[in-house]
Formats: structure tokens, sequence, C-alpha cells
């Protein structure tokens, strides 16, 4: 931890008068009073630094972090590559697969184990969990090989190698150690069935089907830990994934369409030539393509007649976290593209296809609109952050409990929607491809890593796209000023839980995951871009991105890189808003005049410290800003006097008026001078 982060708590009172009254010199005709230190009836929290835990202090020590925020030279990152070939019956929701999974050893460790996800036991009869899942049965594991050697279950004595199963992970003890800079090769075969609508984040209603956590995943073994992350599934808490790549054959009844993570290669063998052409014209500019209509569906005209009843679709994918792939015979299908920028640096706009599969049924949810709000999305998150990264976009029409649920390149969509409904969770789930699929966060530890930067990049892109339809209206219902509302419902209450908490340990029954999660974290992006300036705030989220692309950032990696990018020490930052609970309460007490001057008290209420942001308001509409350092509250202080030069005359002080902070008391934001 940096010097200044010890000193932050321990500058002087008379210090930050001087600093105060510097800053409201700047602003134009004002001074600073300050009233002492505070006594103890007025006595304050004071936010002390954010601390490194053991492991990342360790992970710095060895070379793989730095306290910059960048990666350091010696960081690692294991990796995986997939064969899979997966079956899948509609008639009884019967999916068979096999595979081969090869596993590099990047890290300096030897591994006695490898351990695999297998996410679908969370619908086992005596799976652990804490959400409300339709029971189906979890993953049939048929057989298992390491290295072309037979598995088998391990002994009761544990001992010797072969596998055990725990939940929802699968632990792989090897008959030999896995070095450094070795790989081992992985075979299994499988079974499963996919759940009903009900289970999150996928599943079927009988016509569609949205096929997630499918197949055995390799757990990720990182530097920090210098461990195997193995937290069971419980249907809560989302995923921490590493990274592969991926090549995969799915075979379906002939006439269903697939979409799926990563390149279809075998159009050719599943397109008919007209859908074909149609697909290629998409590719050619912005329009929208509708590549299969009401009357292309079906066998002979979607697709060819396969040999038994099925054809096979293979899909390769790249450097990506995870493989999703949603199947109907009842999809239409539009496509367009997106221009996203330079992605490969060659120094010419690339753009990446757009793709959108929906019922007929669901235009009456806006769903003949969504390759339009998908192409928006891209579009302008590629604008915003850094150009998108991926040879498409597909936005999937799925079953209701998918609500929304983000893949690599996918998006699977349930349930009624209106216009705006339906682009709010479309740029959302878009915005996901940024966060985490690009920027690979621990989303069980962290939740608030990937929703709340989401949160936030949605509010942007709504505003945009929103912007030339109805103004008032989307003033009123601003995504951001939604968070914050919901943020502000919980502030202060007995419900309300910190960021900094684990996504399986939030109370049940609650909304404390989902306020501390998106709705804090989105309003704490905004209150941070008001601290720190558009612009420097921008370069430094920015940053924090292309650091860690493809790669796994912690907390302080994202703390450190803005800390680095701007120069400040944001401890009393990152302590107030991700640690604790506290509420901020920045109050106009009273304005006299006293002579040519106002005498303005101002006090801070709640125990959150923030600058105060005044706007003083002349006679006229002239109208001036003054901030008071967030340090005044540091050191302890309750309250602070102002004193304005009275000329011209000053009839109004407002805190806030754009209402950046989360202040969680409005009424008290403004003093009209008498």
């Amino acid at each position: 931890m940096s010097s200044a982060a010890r000193l932050l708590c321990s500058l002087t009172i008379a210090a930050t008068a001087a600093l105060l009254s510097g800053c409201a010199s700047a602003g134009g005709g004002a001074s600073v009073t300050s009233e002492g230190p505070p006594s103890a009836s007025s006595a304050r929290p004071r936010p002390y630094p954010v601390f490194e835990t053991q492991a990342f202090a360790a992970a710095i020590d060895a070379g793989t972090r730095t306290r910059t925020g960048r990666p350091g030279p010696r960081y690692w990152q294991q990796y995986a590559r997939y064969h899979l070939e997966a079956t899948l019956d509609p008639a009884t929701a019967r999916l068979e697969g096999r595979g081969t999974i090869r596993y590099l050893n990047r890290s300096p460790d030897t591994l006695a184990s490898v351990y695999l996800h297998l996410y679908d036991n969370l619908f086992a009869p005596n799976a652990m969990r804490n959400r409300t899942v339709p029971v189906v049965g979890g993953v049939e594991l048929r057989e298992i090989a390491v290295d072309g050697r037979t598995l088998m279950p391990r002994a009761a004595d544990g001992r010797g190698p072969g596998f055990e199963v725990e939940s929802t992970i699968l632990q792989l003890v090897l008959d030999r150690p896995l070095l450094p800079n070795d790989s081992v090769d992985v075979a299994l075969e499988w079974a499963l069935t996919v759940p009903p609508d009900g289970a999150p984040r996928g599943g079927t209603d009988g016509e569609v089907y949205f096929v997630s956590y499918w197949y055995p995943h390799v757990a990720v073994y990182d530097d920090v830990s210098r461990g195997w992350q193995i937290d069971p599934y419980m249907g809560n808490a989302e995923f921490y994934m590493g990274y592969g790549d991926y090549d995969v054959s799915l075979t379906v009844p002939e006439g269903w369409l697939v979409g799926a993570t990563g390149a279809l290669r075998n159009p050719d063998e599943v397109l008919t030539p007209a859908v074909r052409a149609r697909l290629d014209s998409a590719t050619r500019g912005s329009a929208i393509v509708h590549v299969v209509r009401e009357q292309d569906r079906g066998v002979g005209r979607a697709t060819p007649r396969g040999e038994d009843g099925r054809l096979t679709w293979r899909f390769e994918a790249t450097n990506v976290r995870d493989f999703a792939f949603a199947t109907s015979d009842a999809y239409l299908w539009d496509a367009t593209t997106a221009a996203v920028g330079d992605t490969n640096g060659d120094a010419r706009p690339d753009r990446s296809r757009i793709h959108t599969f929906y019922r007929p049924e669901r235009r009456a949810w806006a769903w003949d609109q969504s390759a339009r709000y998908s192409q928006h999305s891209v579009e302008f998150l590629s604008r915003y952050l850094w150009p998108y990264a991926y040879p498409h976009m597909t936005a999937v029409d799925g079953v209701t409990s998918c609500g929304g649920m983000e893949y690599p390149m996918m998006t699977c969509i349930g349930g009624p929607r209106d216009t705006l409904g339906l682009y709010s969770v479309t740029v959302h789930e878009i915005a996901h491809m940024w966060f985490p699929m690009q920027v690979g966060s621990d989303e069980k530890r962290y939740s608030w890593q990937d929703e709340g930067l989401t949160r936030f990049n949605q509010a942007q892109a709504m505003q945009e796209f929103f912007a030339p339809y109805d103004r008032e209206r989307i003033s009123r219902e601003n995504y951001i000023a939604l968070a914050r509302q919901g943020s502000a419902s919980e502030a202060g209450s007995v419900g309300e839980v910190e960021l900094m908490r684990h996504g399986d340990l939030y109370p049940t029954g609650t909304s404390a995951f989902g306020i501390a999660s998106y709705d804090k974290m989105a309003t704490n992006l905004v209150a941070l871009r008001a601290v720190l300036g558009d612009s420097l705030f921008l370069e430094a989220y920015r940053e924090y991105g292309r650091r860690w692309l493809n790669q796994h950032p912690q907390p302080f990696d994202l703390w450190n890189t803005f800390n680095d990018v701007t120069g400040r020490d944001l401890s009393w930052f990152w302590r107030t808003w991700f640690y604790e609970t506290w509420t901020l309460d920045q109050a106009l007490v009273s304005a006299r005049r006293t002579g040519n001057q106002v005498e303005l008290v101002i006090e801070d209420r709640g125990l959150a410290p923030m600058p105060v942001r005044l706007v003083i308001t002349r006679v006229g509409g002239a109208q001036e800003r003054i901030e008071v350092p967030v340090e005044v509250w540091l050191n302890g202080a309750r309250r602070h006097v102002l004193r304005l030069d009275d000329e011209p005359r000053v009839e109004r002080v407002t805190i806030d008026p754009e209402e950046r902070f989360p202040d969680v008391d409005r009424s008290n934001n403004e003093l009209v001078v008498r």
C-alpha cells in the first residue's frame, strides 16, 4: 500500500482547511472556515486503506500481479482445448455427449488432480441449492479416460488414481502428476436431461431448447489462489471460467435451426442454397435480412434432409470461456452486421455478424426489432469501450426462465417484453461480451465486477438509443436513475449487504444480491465518474479492460488500475463503497448574510465521505461551482462553514443538482438565501 494511503486518514485539520480555502477561491468569491476537530458526540468512522489479501500480496511477490493494476511479468493462466459432440433428442429432452479436453498446465505448479464442473448436477435430487429448480436428474457419467487409460471411481480409502463426484464438482485424481508446461488429455462420455422452463439460465419449453452448461468444464486454477476454484454451483452465484478453444459438433433433427457460440463451419451441409444466399447477403451491409421466414422453415426449405433424419452442425470458437447453443424448428432467423472498429490492428474497420432467432408470435414482444437492437448494442459498446472481439453476436428467444443470460457470442432472453424492455435486456446481455467474457473476472466471488459494470454500460447505451424517441421518458426511466432508486431503497437498512461478499452468501429471499451486485455498483461508477471527471474516468475504465483482456482480474487489479491511471489514491472510495454499507447524506443546514458575505453551513450526516458539489446561483441566473474536497470529512468533521462573497447577490445554493452522488435524502440539498 502506498504511503499516500497510509497517510490519508491522518491529515491535519489545519491542512484540510487550507486545501478547502484554495479550492473555494478557485471557484470565485468563497472562503472556508473549519470548526475544528469533531466532538465525541459527532465522531464518525474514517475509511481506512484497502489492504491486500495475503494471497494477492503473494501473487505480487511471485511477479504475477502488480500494484499498478497491470498483470505482472510472470503472469500465467491455464488453458484448455475442447472437442465435443452432442446429440439432442427433442422427443425425450435427452442430450448424449462425448468429447476430449486437452488441459494445458501453464502454471509453475505440479498438479496431482484436475477438477471439472458438472453444472447440470444442480438438477439432481440431492444437489445443494440456494434457489428452486426443476429436478430432472444430474449428469450421467458413462466413461472417463485420462491419457487413454480408463479412470474408475476412486477407492473408498481415497488412495490411488480415480474420479470422485461431489455436488457439481468432478475430481480426476491422476496416476502421474501433471508437471508445469505439460498437458493431459481427458476423454468423457455423458448424458443428461435438458431441464424444463423454470431452470435458471436455460432449458426447454418443448418448442425451443437453450442448452447451457451441458458439458464437463475445467475449473479455474489461478495465480492468486494457487489452488482450484471449486465452489459448487448452487444456482445463484454465477461462474468463474477459464479460457479455451472449442470444436463442437451438434446433432439435431433435420429442419431445426441452430445458433451457437463460435463460427458455423459447415453451412453447405446444414442450410439450403436459398438460406445460404440470404445469409451471405446479410454480411454485405447494415440492412436487416430475413434469412429464414415463416415460409422457409422446415426440411427442404431451411435445411436439407439428413440421411437418418438428423443433421450435424459444426462450430468453432477460439479463446472463449464457455459454449452454449439454441435450437428449434419454430425459429425465424434475421441477420445483419455491426461496425465494431479495428479489431485486428490493420487500420481498416471491421464488422461482426448479428443473428437473432425468434418465434413468429414473439413479434408482439418486439423480437422483429431484435437484430436492430443487437446491432446498436454492439456498435455503441465497441465505441464506448473497445472493439467487439468475436465473429458474431446472437440473440435467442428462449424459455421464460432464461430472463436474460449471457454466453460467449450468445444471449438467451425469455419472458414478455416491450420495446424498452427488450432493448434494455438485449444491451445488458450483449454488454456482458466485454465483462466477463473478455475481461474474465470471478463472478462467483465478486458478482459486482461484471454485473455492476454491465449495468452501468447498459445505461450509457440506453441513453443514446432512446434519445431520438422520447427524451422525457428516457430521463424518467434512465437505467442509472432506476439503479440509484433500487440502491437507495436498501441503503442503511438492516437488509443491505456490502459488495465484497461471495455470491452464494447473500441472504436468500431478499433483493440484497441484486441491489449490491447490479444497482449499487452501477451507481458507484456514476459517482466515481463525477469524482474523476468524464475523460479521466473513461481513460482508466478502458485501460482496466485492455490490461485484462482474456485474463482474470481481481478487484485489486481494478482499483489499482484506477489509482495508477488517475494518479490518485482512491482507497477511501474503494473502502466506503465496496466494503461498507455506509450512506451518504450531505445537507445544507443554514445560509445567512453577514455583511457582504453569505455564511453557508454544510453538514455530512451520513457515514460515507464524498466531495460536496455545490452550485451557487446568483441574481440574474449566473452560476458558479464550488467543491468541498472529501478530505475534510476523512478527517472526521461533521460540519463546515463556507463564506461566499455576496456580490452579485446569492439567491440559491444546491448540492449536486445533477444527482451524480447517491445521496439518500435530497430534501436537504437546496437552500434559498433570504
